[in-house]
C-alpha cells in the first residue's frame, strides 16, 4: 500500500495583509477614478488575513504582457520548487538519489523545458528519473497529484515518487480587468508550493498515512464553470458564480458511493482534508456533506492564513493535518479537491 512519508509547504517571499493586497489590486486592475466599492467588499468577505507573493507588491503594475509574466513564474517556481523537495525529502529521511519518479503540477505558468526538469540537477536527483509535468488540473491537481503518484506505485511498489506543486496566482491577474471574476480571484489566490513523498508497498514502512483508494469524477456540460481563456495578456480567469451549486448537486453522491465501496460512511471519517476554494465553495461542502462543526477548521484557518494556492492548497491543509491534529492511527480519512472540467478527485487515506 503506498504511504506518504512526508508533505512540504513553502510560501512565496513576500507577505502582506489582505488591505495591501486590495489597494495594490486597486492601483492595477481597476481603471483610474474607477468605484473600488466591489472590489473592497469581495476582498473583504473573502475571508483571508494575509497572503504571500511572488512579487514585491510595486512590480506587479509592470507586468503588462504575457512573457514578462512567465518569465518571473519560471523563476518562482524553480526556486520555490527546490525549496519544497528538499524539505519534503529532509523530513522523510530520503535521499534525492531514491527518488524514481518527480511529478510537477502548476496552472499558473508554463515552462520547456519543464520546471521539473530544471530541478533534477541543483537537487541531485538522478539523470534517470522519470518526469510527469502536469498542466491544467488547476486546483484538484493536489489531490490528482497524490492519486496519480499511488497508480504509479501501486505498480512499482519498491519505488519512491514525488509530487512537487508550485502555483504563482497572483502573476495572473489582469491589470485593468474589473472583471467580477478577476476581483474574485485577487481576492482569494496567493503564491506558494508544496511537495509530497511518497513510498511503494515494498519500501521500508513510512510513518504517514496510506492511500487506500482514489476517484476522479468529471462532471458534463461544466468546462465553462472554472478555468483559464487565454489571451495576449496571458490568463485570465474563468470563475462562474454556479461553483457552489456545482458542489451541491454533486459531491454528496460522489463521497458516499466512494465510501460505500469501502464499507465506510461519513461520520467514520476522522478528518476531512479539503482544498480551500473559498467561502462560498466551503460552506457548500459543509452543507452538501453535513459535517460536523469544525470538520473544516484546518482548511478555514488555512485560507485565512495564505489564500487560496491553487494545486497547492490541499496539499498544505494535509501537512496542516498531519503536523497540528494528526487523527488516531487506523482511522480513515478523505482528501478532496475540486477544478477546472469541473471535476472532483477524492482520496482515501488511513491514518
Amino acid at each position: 500500500m503506498t504511504r506518504i512519508a512526508a508533505v512540504s509547504g513553502v510560501v512565496a517571499p513576500h507577505r502582506h495583509t489582505q488591505r495591501e493586497i486590495t489597494d495594490m489590486v486597486a492601483r492595477t486592475c481597476l481603471p483610474k477614478g474607477s468605484d473600488r466599492r466591489i472590489l473592497d467588499r469581495l476582498h473583504a468577505g473573502a475571508r483571508v488575513d494575509t497572503r504571500h507573493m511572488a512579487l514585491p507588491l510595486d512590480d506587479y503594475a509592470e507586468l503588462r504582457d504575457f512573457g514578462a509574466a512567465n518569465d518571473a513564474f519560471i523563476a518562482g517556481a524553480t526556486s520555490l520548487g527546490a525549496e519544497a523537495v528538499a524539505e519534503a525529502l529532509d523530513a522523510a529521511a530520503v535521499s534525492p538519489r531514491d527518488v524514481d519518479l518527480l511529478l510537477f503540477t502548476s496552472v499558473t505558468g508554463i515552462a520547456a523545458p519543464s520546471v521539473d526538469a530544471r530541478l533534477v540537477g541543483p537537487l541531485g536527483l538522478r539523470p534517470d528519473v522519470k518526469r510527469l509535468p502536469v498542466f491544467g488540473l488547476g486546483c484538484v491537481a493536489g489531490a490528482a497529484g497524490i492519486a496519480r503518484l499511488h497508480d504509479y506505485l501501486v505498480g512499482h511498489p519498491d519505488d519512491v515518487a514525488v509530487l512537487l506543486s508550485v502555483e504563482l496566482c497572483t502573476l495572473t491577474f489582469q491589470p485593468d480587468d474589473g472583471s467580477p471574476a478577476n476581483l474574485v480571484a485577487t481576492a482569494l489566490f496567493g503564491d506558494g508550493g508544496a511537495a509530497v513523498v511518497a513510498c511503494g508497498a515494498r519500501r521500508p514502512a513510512a510513518a504517514g498515512p496510506a492511500v487506500v483508494d482514489t476517484r476522479s469524477h468529471l462532471y458534463p456540460d461544466t468546462q465553462q464553470v472554472m478555468g483559464w481563456d487565454i489571451s495576449a495578456s496571458g490568463f485570465r480567469v474563468v470563475l462562474d458564480a454556479t461553483v457552489p451549486d456545482v458542489v451541491r448537486k454533486n459531491l454528496a453522491d460522489d463521497v458516499d458511493s466512494f465510501l460505500a465501496d469501502h464499507g465506510l460512511e461519513r461520520q467514520d471519517i476522522s478528518a476531512w482534508v479539503c482544498h480551500p476554494g473559498g467561502p462560498k465553495v466551503l460552506e457548500a461542502v459543509e452543507e452538501s456533506l453535513a459535517l460536523p462543526e469544525g470538520a473544516l477548521d484546518v482548511t478555514w484557518a488555512s485560507l485565512a492564513s495564505v489564500g487560496n494556492l491553487s494545486s497547492s492548497s490541499v496539499l498544505h491543509v494535509l501537512r496542516d493535518t498531519l503536523t497540528r491534529r494528526r487523527p488516531p492511527a487506523g482511522t480513515p480519512g478523505l482528501l478532496l479537491a475540486m477544478g477546472p472540467g469541473f471535476c472532483s478527485e477524492l482520496v482515501l487515506l488511513r491514518w
